[in-house]
């Protein structure tokens, strides 16, 4: 495992938020270009929910294979693999001249963004300490939320269709989000830290290791591979984060998607649901900001089941026929809430798993992930088809209920804290004295 030397230093933490946050505002800013690009190259609705689907279905095969890798080494490569990716597909994506070849480079980019999420969420899983797991995490999907607010406000701004200029605009929006990614290269540097083999931290007597090379831990008798998948997710408390995981991108992502098909059917305006929509993730910002004191005043498990529940009833409540200051205070609500679900779910997975398989924990998770915004979207559609353009959110409600049902019975109580041990009192070092007699030592007694 790597050194968490510098624990009171969170400068590694600010530079992996800004690196996160442009990486993340790369994806948010090219995936809706890549639909107006598929539209632009002639494609329909179906081609483009293939292509988008194409962007969640690879990574679902690489996870756990990039997980196990992460297990038995540094982070940082992966994470500037992940960038290049990113960089790449969007790129190209601005390029590309038929619908096949959009759908690769949107995979590409799909790939790039997982392997950054396992990079960086592994070092917050390994350079925080139990008690700061929880903030840090908070922190981290700070860089997301913010990505996710700046990404398709910046598209919005760059995409035109009127006189037929679609094509060439969207090419722009995708070209600028390549260069976006490749800030994120500029902010990896000492976010990780040196790591030391096992048995060779420095204690009273011993010179530490040199710092020149720094080598993955490894312990004579644990072997991190051979950790099963199977074993990982019978764990108490794997299952249940991962499904509070995939509850809560399903919900950001179908909000998203059918919020302004709702605003269509009541009359509200393009302008004003991206500002409902902007309200959502501002509020998931500010719940991220407050994490640790809400967790001090209810605990973890209290809060996670919580914010499923109201969750739920909330995504249920924006089906009913509400005015527009009703849904405003609604989707401020569902933020909130929103915003607990997923670094919450990091943590649960992250204390619950095998400490030599954390990062093939994580893996899973985002496989949860992956495989949510696949199938989550197909349902909804098809919901919405029988049902009308508010069952979805009737369907997300559901979906979170569930999740806060077994977060109650399967995620592990909140530990209690550990009593203070005094440390053993050390012989208070005195200067030497000269022989006192016995007798006059009794007397001083």
């Amino acid at each position: 495992m790597a050194a968490r030397a510098g624990a009171g230093d969170r400068r590694w933490l600010l530079r992996l938020v800004i690196a996160f946050a442009f990486s993340q505002a790369a994806v948010s800013m090219a995936r809706p270009a890549v639909s107006y690009r598929a539209l632009a190259l002639g494609a329909d609705e179906r081609a483009v929910g293939v292509i988008a689907g194409v962007y969640a279905l690879l990574p679902l095969f690489a996870a756990v294979p990039l997980g196990r890798r992460t297990d038995r080494g540094r982070c940082v490569p992966l994470l500037a693999v992940g960038a290049a990716l990113i960089g790449v597909g969007c790129g190209l994506s601005g390029t590309a001249g038929s619908l096949a070849a959009l759908a690769a480079w949107s995979g590409v980019m799909g790939l790039g963004h997982l392997c950054f999420v396992i990079g960086a969420q592994s070092i917050v899983a390994r350079r925080s300490s139990p008690a700061e797991q929880d903030r840090n995490f908070g922190h981290f999907t700070i860089g997301a939320s913010l990505g996710q607010l700046v990404g398709p406000v910046a598209a919005g701004l760059l995409v035109s269709g009127h006189d037929g200029a679609m094509g060439r605009t969207s090419a722009l929006a995708l070209v600028v989000s390549a260069g976006v990614a490749a800030v994120s290269l500029t902010c990896l540097r000492r976010i990780e830290a040196p790591m030391i083999p096992a048995g060779t931290a420095a204690g009273p007597g011993k010179k530490p290791k040199r710092r020149g090379k720094t080598e993955p831990a490894r312990k004579p008798k644990s072997k991190p591979g051979k950790v099963s998948v199977w074993r990982i997710l019978r764990t108490r408390g794997v299952p249940s984060g991962i499904l509070v995981s995939l509850a809560v991108l399903s919900a950001t992502d179908i909000l998203t998607a059918y919020l302004p098909v709702v605003g269509e059917e009541r009359g509200i305006s393009p302008t004003v649901i991206g500002v409902l929509l902007s309200l959502r993730a501002a509020a998931a910002i500010a719940c991220r900001l407050v994490m640790t004191p809400m967790i001090q005043r209810m605990g973890r498990t209290v809060l996670l089941t919580g914010s499923c529940l109201l969750g739920g009833l909330l995504c249920a409540g924006i089906a009913l026929p509400v005015p527009v200051w009703g849904l405003a205070l609604m989707l401020v609500a569902l933020g909130f809430c929103l915003g607990v679900g997923q670094p919450l779910s990091m943590t649960t997975v992250v204390r619950a798993a095998p400490e030599e398989a954390r990062s093939t924990a994580l893996a899973l998770r985002l496989t949860g992930n992956r495989l949510g915004q696949v199938a989550a979207p197909a349902s909804a559609g098809l919901v919405a088809g029988v049902a009308g353009t508010g069952a979805p959110f009737m369907m997300l409600g559901v979906l979170l209920l569930g999740a806060a049902g077994l977060g109650v019975r399967s995620t592990p109580r909140d530990p209690a804290p550990a009593p203070a041990t005094p440390a053993p009192a050390k012989a208070p070092e005195t200067p030497e004295e000269t022989p006192v007699p016995a007798e006059e030592g009794r007397d001083r007694r």
